[in-house]
């Protein structure tokens, strides 16, 4: 691609993600908004939410408090498509995981005062009481699950990507990268899994590769194009949603699956009440029609689960 309309492609990454007050959710592409499916310069706009209506059974899941109240605190990280993104206006939320969040609550019957916050701190808030949950494409994995509780909606995990003129073809192997230069985000599973298997060059006699961390995805992303990175690892859907709205980019593979799930501090009892939500969406359609919004129909899973050991 010439640099201009590389740098151009770029800026709408740049664009997206440094309106952000803080990101890092792993979700690495940018579109401007716009009416039709997922596409090269469309944002979905289907309403898949407002139809779904309150479960019974499910909502007497919740403690009585919360039921009293009718409210929960969601911490939100937002990064970009599909996962949850500001649209062109630099105030309205979309995403698979603002769909997701909005109609498991109208499932329940509550109503959730959303903040926005960084992945890196979402986590660790949960346990303080900050929040009630989280979102942010959070993978279930089980260093995770000794502090924190999931429920699950979607099977994502982690992937690679890298510009067009690169000699990498597909990495089944993290020995496939040494001596290269890796980007990523900021505390996130693919910095914890490069970080463990660093010394795999080493053991192999080969120069290791370097990890370049950064906390939001427009540092990471220029990071690539201005060759400080040779490869970029981060979610599978946001690196396929990434080379359909961007050009000068190629997805390698899948690296790993892993469960994504709604997060909460250990020991939560508002857990069995979003399984069955979740469980409800899949039955009343409205999980598929997310999924199908999204371009993320093979991250469908069978059915929920509360924190389920890490897929190996």
């Amino acid at each position: 691609m010439p640099r201009t309309r590389q740098t151009a492609a770029f800026a709408l990454i740049t664009v997206a993600a440094l309106s952000l007050t803080a990101c890092g959710s792993g979700d690495p592409a940018a579109a401007p908004a716009g009416a039709g499916p997922a596409g090269k310069g469309n944002t979905p706009t289907t309403d898949v939410v407002s139809s779904v209506r309150k479960s019974d059974d499910a909502a007497k899941l919740l403690p009585g408090q919360v039921r009293a109240s009718g409210t929960l605190s969601l911490a939100s990280s937002v990064g970009a498509p599909p996962g949850a993104f500001y649209q062109e206006d630099g105030r309205t939320l979309a995403g698979a995981d603002i769909d997701f969040a909005d109609a498991v609550a109208r499932k329940l019957g509550l109503k959730l005062k959303r903040e926005v916050a960084s992945f890196e701190a979402i986590l660790p808030a949960l346990g303080s009481g900050k929040y009630d949950l989280g979102t942010g494409n959070f993978g279930v994995t089980d260093e995770r699950r000794k502090t924190i509780d999931f429920v699950t909606y979607i099977n994502d995990g982690q992937g690679f990507a890298v510009r067009e003129d690169s000699g990498l073809e597909k990495v089944t192997d993290l020995t496939q990268l040494c001596g290269l230069t890796v980007g990523t985000g900021a505390g996130t599973t693919f910095e914890a899994t490069l970080e463990e298997n660093k010394h795999l060059c080493a053991d192999a006699g080969r120069k290791a590769y370097e990890v370049k961390t950064y906390a939001d995805q427009a540092a990471v992303w220029i990071s690539l194009q201005q060759g400080r990175s040779d490869v970029l690892m981060s979610t599978i859907n946001g690196l396929r949603y990434a080379v359909t709205q961007q050009e000068g980019l190629r997805f390698l593979n899948e690296y790993k699956r892993l469960d994504v799930g709604f997060a909460f501090r250990k020991g939560t009892p508002l857990a069995p009440a979003f399984q069955a939500a979740v469980n409800g969406l899949k039955e009343d359609g409205t999980y598929d029609r997310i999924l199908k919004k999204w371009g993320t129909s093979e991250s469908a899973i069978e059915t929920s689960r509360i924190s389920p050991p890490e897929i190996g």
